[in-house]
């Protein structure tokens, strides 16, 4: 990968999320010179203990702000004067969104506005938008030979990935109709550490780690690619450092596995019984398929996932069964009080 060895100031929208704070790992981990900026409303996803680690280093900033907050927004570009924005601030979770799509539209969609004319304000080299392959729609369950690629028209099935495809339009248009240099990246599903204990497969460790239920929507046949998120942060590396302007990248991990094949494997790693597997009600427009072509990310950048999936879904089961405390205080709530005891301490040193 080339590198530049200048430094940079990156802003992370996000970054006290599960792909946004394993990012942030990684650019602190691979440019040690680059000051990395933490951009976080802190919903009920945003977990400081997991950047607790960082915030006492000089090239990290931690901001608590909405990325709706135009004038905060405003504010933070003009006092940092950022090279290099990445927008991972979302809502996410499908089953929320179709219970209250509004705040999805906001986030996503309004949040993303805010953050483009931040980057044409204040002259930002570099603006990514991360995205979803969700945008693609889904693909048959009896065509393993289909594949969303970057030109798969977009079929959006809930408010989430609506929200997302709206936002992704937006971002392209700003490239067309203000020259703003923008990259998007369409990913396939993630699993790894960090991650909010309401997904597939972090809900599934810690409910076996529990001895609870495994509940698994209507058959469990649906079909999802599986991404280790290290490999999704390098893929955004080589991407905001040298990925073309204007461009949209597939990022696929080439691992695709049913709903039921994915919960029958942790408790086979846990030496948990099968009983614990229930059915429930399916999810309304619950997509059946999806599957990434990287093939374009491959070519241009070089880029393959390097984590292969028996290899990944061992060490992310390893990390949930180590760090017990993190997940806990999830659970039971704790972790917001801890938010609150890191910001009122922030703002002490800060005083």
């Amino acid at each position: 990968m080339k590198r530049d060895s200048m430094s940079k100031t990156v802003i992370v929208t996000g970054g006290a999320g599960f792909i946004g704070s394993n990012f942030i790992f990684h650019i602190n981990k691979t440019y040690p010179e680059y000051k990395v900026i933490c951009v976080d409303k802190l919903t009920y996803a945003g977990n400081l203990s997991t950047i607790e680690s960082l915030l006492s280093e000089e090239k990290f900033q931690l901001e608590i702000l909405d990325i709706c907050n135009r004038d905060g927004i405003y504010e933070l570009f003009r006092s940092t004067q950022p090279d290099i924005v990445v927008n991972f601030a979302a809502e996410s979770h499908v089953d929320r969104s179709i219970d209250n799509p509004e705040v999805f539209l906001e986030t996503n969609i309004v949040g993303t506005s805010v953050l483009l004319d931040a980057c044409r304000k204040y002259g930002v080299g570099r603006f990514h938008q991360v995205s979803t392959d969700e945008v693609y729609g889904d693909l048959p369950l009896d065509r393993p030979d289909l594949l969303f690629t970057e030109e798969t028209p977009i079929h959006t099935s809930s408010p989430y990935s609506s929200s997302k495809a709206a936002a992704d339009l937006l971002v392209l248009s700003y490239g067309r109709t203000y020259g703003l240099p923008v990259t998007i990246s369409r990913c396939s599903n993630n699993y790894g550490p960090y991650h909010f204990p309401e997904k597939l497969i972090p809900l599934m460790i810690t409910n076996a780690l529990n001895n609870k239920s495994l509940p698994v929507y209507g058959t469990g046949e649906n079909i999802r690619d599986w991404l280790y998120v290290e490999d999704h942060c390098r893929a955004i590396d080589l991407i905001i450092h040298n990925g073309k302007i204007g461009e949209v990248y597939n990022i696929g991990g080439n691992n695709e596995k049913s709903n039921i094949e994915i919960v029958k494997i942790i408790c086979r790693a846990l030496k948990k019984d099968e009983d614990l597997i229930k059915f429930v009600e399916d999810r309304k427009g619950h997509d059946l398929r999806y599957a990434i072509d990287s093939t374009k990310i491959m070519r241009q950048l070089a880029w393959r996932p390097q984590v292969e999936f028996e290899d990944g879904i061992r060490k992310t089961i390893q990390w949930y069964v180590d760090h017990q405390d993190w997940w806990k205080d999830i659970l039971s709530g704790e972790y917001v009080k801890k938010n609150d005891w890191i910001i009122e301490t922030k703002l002490k040193m800060e005083r």
